[in-house]
Parts: structure tokens; sequence; C-alpha cells
């Protein structure tokens, strides 16, 4: 048998690369790699043939085409044109009617004006409200039939508009109510500036407060009613305020005074 403990050192049947006792492990392996000799050209890999071979130069612009293809490309937004100089601004839309008088023509106004002819000066209907302007000379006659043949029982109220500028510079509205025929009307008449009216408290005792309101703010004076002095303002006030004609400031500045003690109530 040969002597084993002569000739070349036995070798490991261990994989090559495999650790041995005391060898350094990984990258602090202490051997030194080989070099090629100067001058030779370094050891290239070569690929078998048919296989494509990556070039180091073109791979990343292939990659960069790659992705770019892969992405899908970005839609283009528009940028909104810019008005020309001098442009027409957009036309302003009409504004929408308001609503309109309408005649009221119903048996009622059709009996008052068989009686009283050009007396009932006009019969409207405006948003479902009735109302008629007659002539202060019948406005006593028109004010009992309502009550007495109509059957309009209940004086709502009794007020007053102010147009200075016209002849007949007040309008008297009487609001009436039919608790029978579920009705409501307005009856108006016009009066200059110093004329005055009947009073309907006769007819409606409910008038006595709603004329002497009247009285106080338009200056308005009642034939025949029972007691109209001022109800809102104090006796010995000057002027009327809801005429257009009292400065919304002014003061009855001696009443004032004199009550007060003061120069102004403002």
């Amino acid at each position: 048998m040969p002597d084993e403990t002569k000739g070349s050192e036995p070798v490991s049947p261990s994989a090559e690369g495999a650790n041995t006792p005391g060898a350094p492990v990984g990258p602090e392996k202490s051997e030194a790699q080989p070099t090629a000799p100067q001058g030779a050209s370094p050891e290239v890999n070569t690929p078998p043939s048919g296989t494509p071979v990556a070039s180091s130069e073109t791979e990343p612009a292939e990659a960069t085409k790659s992705a770019a293809a892969a992405k899908p490309a970005a839609p283009a937004t528009a940028k909104p044109a810019a008005p020309a100089a001098g442009a027409a601004k957009a036309a302003v839309p009409p504004k929408p009617e308001g609503p309109k008088l309408e005649p009221w023509e119903s048996e009622l106004i059709t009996d008052l004006k068989r009686l009283y002819g050009s007396g009932i000066i006009e019969a409207s209907r405006y948003l479902g409200q009735h109302y008629m302007v007659v002539d202060s000379s019948i406005l006593p006659e028109i004010l009992r039939r309502m009550r007495h043949d109509e059957l309009f029982d209940y004086c709502v109220d009794i007020t007053a508009v102010h147009y200075p500028k016209r002849d007949q510079q007040f309008d008297i509205i009487y609001v009436l109510y039919s608790f029978p025929h579920n009705q409501r009307i307005r009856v108006k008449t016009r009066i200059k500036d110093g004329e005055h009216v009947p009073s309907a408290f006769p007819i409606w005792p409910t008038a006595d407060w709603l004329e002497r309101e009247v009285f106080d703010m338009f200056g308005i004076v009642f034939d025949g009613h029972p007691g109209l002095k001022r109800i809102l303002l104090p006796e010995g006030w000057h002027g009327h305020p809801l005429r257009k004609d009292y400065d919304i400031l002014q003061q009855d500045k001696e009443w004032v005074q004199i009550n007060l003690g003061i120069e102004s109530g403002q």
C-alpha cells in the first residue's frame, strides 16, 4: 500500500469554496485575486453564440424607452382662450315681469256699476285680492250696502296713504270681511287735503279706534265720530307723522321742552 504520508497533500473532497477551519469567511478572504499581466487584455466572459449581450452603454437608454412606452402619456390641457380686447359683455337677461292688475268681474261689481255708474271708478284684482275704488260722494252708501246687503259684517281695518304730489292727496282704504261668504275685499276712496269723510262708526263700531289712528297719523277728520282725538301721540302734538311731508327726524320741540325738559327727542 502506498504511504499516505508522502507526496502531495490530500485534497479535501469538500466543494470548492467551502469553509475550512481557521480560514476567513466571506469578503474578508485574504487571498489576493489573480491579476492580468501588464499589457494583456482583460479576460471577457463570452456567452454562447446566439445569446444577446446587454451593452452597458445602451442598457439605460433602452430601459428608459421601455419605461416611457409603458407609462401612458398625460392628456394635454387646453388653456382657455383669453377674451378679445373690447369684446362685448354677456347680455343680462331681462327681469321677469311682476304681477299685473286684472279686471275684477263679478255679480257684485255688475250690480254696483248698474246702480252707481261712474261712481265705481275701478274694480280690480291683484295677487288674488279684490278691491274697488269709489267716488267719495257715494262712499257712505257703498259702505252701508256692503254691510247690510252683501253681509260684510267685519271691518278689519281702516288706513290711509299719502300722495303729496297728487291733487287728491289721500287714499282711504276700508278692509272688509264677510264671515258668511268667507270673502275679503277693500273699498278705496280719494280725498283732497283738508276734506272730511263721514265716520263708519254707525255701520261698524270697530271703526272707533281705527279712525282715531288715521286722524292721529294723517290728520284726516271723520265727521260723526263719537270721540275723535289722538290715540298714539299726546294731545297738543303738532303734525301727523305718516304724512310724506313730515320729516322722519322732525320733533315737536315745544312739547318736548315743556313736558320732558330737553331740547330734542332724538
